[in-house]
């Protein structure tokens, strides 16, 4: 399996546009997680063929709906419960001009991988805080992202101290969570579920789409 034409093919099919030196610090952030996994179990996927699938470009798959949403304007994010630096890393990597990605999680080797990628991979528009989400204190952020962090009840609930005035929560799900959604409170607004095509993954994926209720 050759990596390389896999995530082009991937990213080409998502109409991302990356060049060659994106789609190369895609591959160099995976082999850093394949590295760290070994020691760290940062992720419970274990050889790259399948990390590539199902973090990398499942992640980035994701990607042109932000972008639609923010319309191609300088956005901060914050990805909450980053784990490995996903989608915070892919995002940051993908589209280095339009996005400041903020990764945020409780497990300080995450977040030690995740700053260690941001040096190694010059991404200067990438930060990594050590912390729980419901105790950050951070300026609020116009998007705030997430991928199986939780429940959208609690994501919304731990989160909201920190979403900007007209701000968007942006849930990265599998299949269409009926049960989750009935169960937000009733001053959230889900306003859009956007079913997602992943390259090379035969499963269902969706973004719920959330806002206050103004």
């Amino acid at each position: 399996m050759n990596l390389h034409h896999d995530l082009h093919q991937a990213t080409t099919t998502l109409q991302l546009g990356l060049d060659a030196a994106r789609e190369q610090q895609l591959l160099d952030y995976l082999a850093l997680l394949a590295k760290w996994t070994k020691v760290y179990n940062l992720t419970a996927v274990r050889t790259p063929e399948s990390m590539l699938t199902l973090h990398l470009v499942d992640s980035l798959a994701a990607l042109p709906a932000l972008m639609r949403q923010t319309q191609g304007q300088p956005t901060r994010v914050l990805d909450v419960g980053s784990g490995g630096g996903l989608p915070g890393i892919a995002f940051a990597i993908a589209a280095p001009e339009q996005l400041r990605i903020t990764c945020v999680d409780t497990v300080e080797k995450k977040v030690r991988f995740i700053a260690q990628v941001g040096a190694e991979l010059g991404l200067k528009n990438l930060r990594a805080e050590h912390a729980r989400v419901e105790q950050l204190q951070a300026e609020p952020f116009p998007v705030i992202t997430s991928r199986a962090f939780a429940s959208l009840v609690d994501f919304v609930q731990l989160t909201r101290h920190l979403l900007a005035p007209g701000g968007v929560w942006m849930a990265l799900k599998g299949q269409h969570p009926a049960d989750e959604i009935a169960a937000l409170p009733a001053d959230v607004e889900v306003f859009h579920v956007e079913q997602l095509n992943v390259p090379g993954l035969d499963a269902q994926r969706c973004i719920v789409w959330m806002r206050p209720k103004t």
